[in-house]
């Protein structure tokens, strides 16, 4: 298939892209900077140079592709000025997915996130893991960029129903893996970690996949997705707490883990003390008030939807953390890279 993918230098988009070449995929990505392409060295792939908002470069390049493949976003969990991020994340969507649908593509795969998927909040006892199913409150918007994708997931099921495009969406969960490169908010936490940079940490639950399986997801998703419908890609091995992933980290890498847990309330004060500070310096905060808010639901998913009916692949979340803990070290991201760990997963 002649595929079309945006977001191919972030973490997701780069492994998707490996792996529909790997596939005999012919691939065809939207940079709007060439120059940050260092992730697909040595991938088969041609290189439109844009902007999510070109619509008509969009049109053009779409034609004679046959599977369009979403991926691009703005992540960021605080900035001075939110109107770009909604800019990307809800007009960037629709004028893709309208391209392509104008384009004929048979399949258009669309990014989204777990975090338009409903929780409830963290607590003393486990809770039921959600799925596609479970609704999303208006309360649990508590951020700019769970608020931008939310809209930007209405925007792929308005263009399903009312014009009828061929759109199957996606959810991954917390990707981990190898080429994380700017990298992730979930990356961060294994280079704190690796850095002896994380003191404390502030418990509550995610779901861990390897980056890989997300990547084969999304072409499952194209090849076997039920149009109008969302998948979770998870695993369903993965739902962890923190102090569970932490644990995991230290065995892999032979570094202590913090045994501090920070209470919630000690958390967003030291959040909105750091975003007040950014409010003058300009500098992202360390840990902002959108991530602490995150943290107070169990973040916990079911993928059996796409393990059914897509058959996504289910690697062990031990192997997806020792494949990011060696690929941050070849990298450089980590001081002292000379551990007692980076073990391997058994």
């Amino acid at each position: 298939m002649k595929c079309f993918v945006t977001g191919a230098t972030g973490f997701v988009g780069a492994n998707l892209v490996h792996v529909l070449a790997a596939g005999g995929h012919q691939v065809k990505v939207l940079l709007r900077t060439p120059a940050n392409a260092g992730v697909l060295k040595g991938v088969a792939h041609e290189v439109v140079q844009g902007d999510l908002l070109d619509t008509q470069l969009l049109e053009r390049e779409l034609k004679d592709c046959d599977w369009c493949f979403h991926v691009a976003a703005s992540y960021h969990l605080w900035m001075r000025d939110y109107a770009p991020m909604y800019e990307s994340n809800v007009t960037g969507t629709r004028n893709v997915l309208k391209a392509a649908g104008k384009a004929g593509c048979k399949r258009i795969v669309y990014t989204s996130t777990v975090g338009c998927i409903g929780l409830k909040p963290a607590g003393p006892r486990p809770r039921r893991p959600a799925t596609e199913d479970d609704a999303m409150a208006p309360g649990q918007l508590s951020n700019h960029y769970k608020k931008s994708k939310y809209q930007a997931e209405c925007v792929a099921l308005e263009l399903w129903r009312q014009d009828r495009l061929p759109i199957v969406i996606v959810n991954p969960s917390a990707p981990v893996g190898p080429m994380d490169a700017k990298p992730t908010p979930t990356g961060r936490v294994i280079v704190d970690f690796l850095n002896l940079k994380m003191p404390a940490y502030l418990d509550t639950g995610l779901n861990w996949v390897h980056v890989r399986d997300v990547a084969a997801g999304h072409v499952l998703a194209a090849q076997k997705g039920r149009l109008g419908e969302r998948y979770i890609l998870g695993n369903a091995d993965g739902n962890w707490t923190m102090k569970e992933t932490l644990g995991m980290l230290r065995e892999l890498s032979g570094r202590p883990s913090p045994s501090f847990k920070i209470p919630y309330w000690l958390a967003l004060a030291a959040a909105a003390g750091n975003e007040a500070f950014s409010s003058v310096t300009g500098i992202p905060p360390r840990a902002p008030l959108a991530g602490v808010r995150m943290a107070r639901y169990t973040m916990w998913f079911d993928p059996g939807k796409a393990i059914r009916e897509l058959g996504l692949p289910q690697t062990p979340p031990k192997v997806a953390f020792a494949e990011a803990i060696q690929w941050f070290i070849q990298n450089g991201y980590v001081k002292n890279a000379v551990l007692s760990g980076s073990r391997g997963a058994d």
